[in-house]
């Protein structure tokens, strides 16, 4: 490759939207600012080292995933009747071979699960106890349910049970409907990734799944561009959201900023839908909307630096 050809390589990550600045304090803030950077360092070391764009993403997701403060793997929200149901998926953009797990509850990293089923199996999708024995079948590190259980998600749980109960409309602290970590990024060959974990809505039911593990709705990937959202699922289910950004870019030849802005604060809040996204295109550049109070995100690019963000006044 031509010192003209070399391509830059390039992260994104978030850590979920709907946050307001009433529901974080700020050393919460800070540790929540410093896993951000730490799961930017992590991916872009390994984009600076020649790795693939699928190792970088899925590097930089089990760093969230592995945090208490974001609504994936150990920081996942209860379900209605008190469990953690976690879905993940992964998509390779130069190949588009995709994996993805659903309603795990003992998964330390459903990320992990989600890149195994694409490798090691014939499927694209697992779920439950399907998914788990094929984990410990790939050896994939499983966890008691007392892992997953912190403070803060309980307490959202019991406020949602108590608004349930007293038929109450009013808004939860952190939102039921939001909180997701995800990553794409651009190798320095031109390939491009994604990769989305959640916990789901806060008391959801009847074993619900969202966009995240959904391929096409919250996580794609392609040769032109890389999607993983952030949202109200169904809303992003319903507009194949992450899809939809990556075939403006494709074939009707917008910018990637164009095209995130059309979907995430165009078509999902004309449905009633609220959320975010991180996308990034070939050519290295990229876009973070959000229609929502704010958005845990962050890029690393050429500069080396990890740059974080949460609030819309913030660039």
């Amino acid at each position: 490759m031509s010192r003209a050809a070399v391509i830059e390589p390039v992260l994104l990550v978030h850590g979920g939207a709907g946050v307001r600045r009433q529901d974080i304090d700020a050393g919460s803030e800070d540790e929540i600012r410093g896993a951000l950077a730490q799961a930017l360092r992590q991916g872009h070391a390994l984009l600076q080292a020649g790795h693939g764009a699928l190792d970088a993403v899925t590097a930089a997701v089990v760093v969230l995933e592995d945090s208490p403060h974001f609504n994936a793997g150990r920081g996942a929200v209860f379900t209605h009747d008190g469990r953690n149901e976690m879905d993940a998926a992964v998509m390779d953009g130069a190949t588009l071979r995709a994996g993805a797990v659903a309603n795990l509850e003992h998964v330390r990293n459903p990320v992990l699960l989600a890149r195994a089923v694409m490798e090691h199996s014939p499927h694209v999708m697992l779920a439950g106890a399907g998914a788990e024995t094929f984990a410990r079948e790939h050896g994939i590190a499983l966890a008691d349910p007392d892992y997953f259980r912190t403070e803060l998600r309980w307490r959202q749980w019991q406020e949602a049970l108590r608004r349930e109960a007293s038929g109450s409309n009013e808004d939860t602290p952190g939102g039921d409907r939001f909180g997701t970590v995800g990553a794409v990024a651009l190798d320095v060959h031109g390939h491009l990734a994604a990769a989305t974990s959640t916990g789901g809505m806060t008391g959801k039911r009847w074993n619900r799944i969202g966009d995240s593990a959904v391929i096409g709705a919250g996580t794609y990937a392609d040769s032109h561009c890389a999607v993983s959202g952030t949202g109200w699922g169904e809303f992003y289910i319903r507009t194949a959201a992450a899809h939809a950004i990556c075939m403006r870019v494709a074939h009707m030849r917008q910018s990637v900023h164009d095209a995130a802005e059309r979907v995430i604060r165009g078509e999902i809040p004309e449905l009633g839908g609220s959320g975010g996204a991180i996308a990034l295109a070939a050519d290295g550049t990229f876009a973070m909307p959000f229609n929502t109070a704010g958005m845990f995100r962050g890029r690393m690019g050429a500069d080396g630096v990890p740059h974080v963000a949460i609030w819309k006044d913030e660039p």
